[in-house]
């Protein structure tokens, strides 16, 4: 069991003094006697455009990527950076497109959005849903895997781990979003700066192992010759890992639709834009796409580093279990473990900022859904704006509690990450064809989305296990991988949408959009040339 020194102490220390006495100070400075919803969960009108920026980065990037993705990077590559780079372009068309509609009609939660677009039978239905998924699966899984890697680093119990991480999420939580998205700068910082420490000691010790130097640019050579196989983006049919990342799939097709349903459908995403005014959201959105960019570097290459020095011997005992079975999501907990004293404690700051953050935002969304779109519309529609507040701190607690009772049980699971990601995908193309039909398509109508909402996780399924059920009639098929069968269901909503919308003669209940609100600035459009600018560089290098 490994174990940190006194200095990995004090430093992790600092960071959590630092963390909560800042989100001490920021909950009192504008602390009124009566919070209101707007200013809990959505901190209106008081989040700058770099507080919105480290903010969606902060709840996206959890122990999943750290461990996660640098598990896929010692195994696949560099490939599995189309996740983060084709992100950061996402991030663009929402900041141009989506946020507008938004702000414009005055929508504070997704599933306020289906009810003001199509009924409140639809909206509760995704509330529902997403509520469930929020709770048992991603706020379970980021708690789950944050205490697993925490437990393989500081040797802390895992029980204890989960009951720490989770208290510490609860207290930046109920101070609301504005504690949320000022703390979440100190995450990002954190989270970067301990990121880049893993990634530079790696490319010494890669260095040391191949030519006995410790210069980084000639570990980062030595990464190209020793693992030239690792930096191609591209994975032709028959590849080992095509079926996760399928050929052209990572730059078209599903792996837009994966992430233009999570960066501009999402709630714990989308919410920290939908408090500002629609410059401060577009430059905080832009500002996330930059730092989006970089995750490769703090979370990937230290995955193919630890490929390398697996392949050198340092690390081979390291990397298998009992069995002798390579375990690629050892990878980064095992280079944590070889790090100098004190850069382990700022490595573990690094990590506890990304758990935490990821489970304050997630926890934020739960609440503001269940006190906005259950609560209130079901239970009490003349509640007091207080007792809104009061109601979204308890959901905040009850959530957590779930979380801490479940996530134990997902130790019987293997790569419990690849499961969420693939099976929460099921209902993605239906939510994502909905909402872009909503935007853009005036005669999408009620009964074409409720018609998508019912029939895309059968259809998912049906897709899923395609093979199977080719073999019972005696013709047997391939499997489809993840993105193509993503792609798929996602056409074949559209189509579905169409049709029924077109068969039905009610009135459809519209939004206000105007072609002036897709206007953007000089310094946003250089921005935006900026990041494609350096994406068609990477895909150009690397494919």
């Amino acid at each position: 069991m490994n174990h940190l020194a006194t200095a990995d102490y004090i430093v992790f220390f600092i960071y959590l003094v630092v963390v909560v006495g800042y989100g001490y100070w920021v909950y009192h400075r504008r602390r009124r006697d009566e919070v209101n919803t707007n200013d809990f969960f959505l901190a209106e009108g008081s989040l700058t455009w770099w507080a919105i920026g480290a903010s969606l980065i902060a709840s996206n990037i959890s122990a999943e990527h750290f461990i996660g993705m640098a598990g896929s990077g010692f195994a696949m590559g560099l490939a599995i950076s189309s996740y983060e780079w084709i992100a950061a372009a996402t991030l663009v068309i929402v900041a141009v497109y989506f946020i507008p509609i938004y702000l414009r009609n005055h929508i504070y939660t997704m599933p306020q959005f289906l009810a003001q677009r199509y009924s409140d039978t639809v909206s509760t239905i995704l509330a529902i849903f997403w509520l469930v998924v929020y709770v048992l699966v991603n706020l379970t899984s980021i708690l789950y895997l944050g205490a697993i890697a925490i437990e393989s680093l500081a040797g802390i119990s895992f029980t204890t781990c989960t009951f720490g991480l989770a208290i510490f999420a609860i207290f930046i939580t109920l101070g609301g979003m504005k504690v949320i998205g000022y703390t979440d700068v100190i995450q990002v910082v954190v989270l970067i700066i301990g990121g880049l420490v893993v990634t530079y000691l790696a490319l010494q010790l890669v260095a040391q192992e191949t030519s006995g130097t410790q210069s980084v640019w000639t570990g980062l050579m030595a990464l190209r010759q020793k693992a030239d196989g690792h930096f191609h983006m591209f994975f032709a049919k028959g590849h080992p890992y095509y079926d996760v990342l399928p050929g052209m799939a990572l730059v078209t097709g599903g792996m837009w639709i994966n992430n233009l349903s999570y960066w501009g459908c999402n709630q714990y995403i989308v919410q920290r834009a939908l408090g500002a005014d629609l410059k401060t959201a577009r430059s905080g959105i832009l500002f996330a796409a930059f730092l989006k960019l970089m995750i490769p570097l703090i979370v990937v290459i230290p995955g193919i580093a630890a490929y390398v020095l697996y392949q050198s011997g340092p690390f081979r005992a390291a990397m298998t279990d009992a069995s002798g079975v390579v375990k690629p999501d050892h990878a980064y907990p095992v280079l944590m473990n070889l790090l100098p004293v004190g850069m382990k404690g700022l490595a573990f700051a690094a990590l506890t900022a990304a758990v935490v953050a990821s489970l304050a935002g997630k926890c934020n969304s739960i609440s503001t859904i269940f006190t906005l779109d259950i609560y209130k519309k079901f239970f009490d529609k003349n509640a007091s704006e207080q007792k809104l507040v009061n109601v979204g701190r308890w959901a905040v607690v009850v959530a957590f509690v779930i979380a801490i009772a479940l996530a134990p049980m997902l130790r019987s699971l293997d790569q419990v990450y690849q499961y969420i990601q693939e099976y929460t995908n099921f209902i993605t193309p239906g939510v994502f064809a909905i909402f872009l039909l909503g935007f853009f398509w005036k005669r999408a109508t009620n009964r074409a989305a409720l018609t998508v909402a019912i029939l895309t996780i059968p259809l998912s399924t049906l897709l899923k296990f395609w093979p199977e059920v080719t073999d019972m009639f005696g013709a047997p098929a391939d499997s489809i991988p993840f993105l193509h069968r993503t792609t798929w269901v996602f056409c074949i909503d559209v189509a579905l949408m169409v049709v029924v919308s077109l068969t039905d003669s009610i009135q459809v209940k519209g939004l206000i959009v105007d072609r002036k609100m897709f206007r953007v600035s000089p310094s946003f459009v250089v921005g935006s040339i900026g990041i494609f600018s350096i994406l068609a560089v990477l895909y150009a290098v690397f494919w």
